[in-house]
């Protein structure tokens, strides 16, 4: 997927220890909300590592996956990992999709949306690329939700550099709000939209597991702001993480992974 200066996400590895380990629960978690019957032809845009089409597979039953990503490190990825024959994977663009009109029963979008630069753009591709009667849908993480696992990071590097905030997700990203969403949706002309709220856990074992995956130099808009500050200033952001998170007895961090879902008929 892309971030919102057009960024193609990549370095498998950067991702999954910081983002990618919390898609799977979330797929899941946003199918059971779906719940569609098996059977069906899917289109996973912006699949990345394949998270959510192996969650496709195993609560679906579907007759077929098509995964589209702009990262062709992604789509490798996903292509060794996942090898059942219902699946195939494509290098693509969410706002130029690879794919006829009128194909798909289903047309998902996971962690995606809110990072695509031409939103509207992108709902019109999957629309177009569902077929009449076919289900549309999305989720996206809400940045500002409580116990937001990303929300913590934000809160303390705004504490220490007011300037971050032109960087936190939650004012980046104006789609990762229920009210827009729908309104997106709606405006692609799909009917009967409906937008929920699909919370995971996201528990960390202990400060490491959480600060650690921030120090890797991805693509996600926190490695990138962790990149560019000096050792002191690191120093200042890690402690002061410390002093804020919730941390249980035995040094976990149990904490929230909020999203919003939306669904809509073609």
């Amino acid at each position: 997927m892309a971030d919102a200066t057009r960024q193609v996400w990549g370095n498998t590895a950067t991702y999954e220890a910081y983002m990618g380990r919390w898609s799977r629960p979330v797929a899941e978690a946003a199918l059971t909300w779906l719940g569609l019957p098996p059977g069906l032809t899917w289109l996973d845009v912006g699949c990345g590592t394949g998270a959510l089409t192996e969650a496709i597979l195993e609560a679906a039953d579907p007759r077929q996956v098509l995964g589209v990503d702009p990262s062709a490190e992604f789509i490798a990825t996903a292509t060794e990992q996942i090898t059942d024959p219902h699946v195939r994977f494509a290098i693509g663009d969410a706002c130029a999709l690879p794919v006829p009109s009128d194909a798909y029963d289903v047309v998902i979008a996971g962690l995606v949306l809110h990072f695509v630069p031409d939103s509207q753009l992108a709902i019109r591709e999957m629309v177009r690329a569902a077929r009449r009667g076919g289900t549309v849908a999305a989720y996206i993480w809400d940045f500002a939700g409580e116990r937001q696992f990303t929300r913590y990071f934000w809160r303390a590097a705004i504490a220490l550099d007011p300037a971050a905030t032109a960087q936190d997700p939650n004012r980046q990203f104006p789609l990762s709000h229920p009210e827009p969403l729908a309104a997106l949706f709606v405006g692609a002309g799909l009917q009967a939209v409906t937008v929920e709220a699909v919370v995971v856990p996201t528990v960390f074992r202990d400060f490491d597991d959480f600060w650690q995956p921030h120090l890797l130099g991805g693509s996600s808009p926190a490695q990138r702001y962790v990149a560019s500050l000096g050792d002191q200033q690191r120093t200042a952001l890690r402690d002061q993480l410390r002093s804020i998170l919730p941390m249980a007895d035995d040094g976990s961090i149990q904490l929230l992974g909020h999203t919003w879902a939306v669904r809509g008929t073609k």
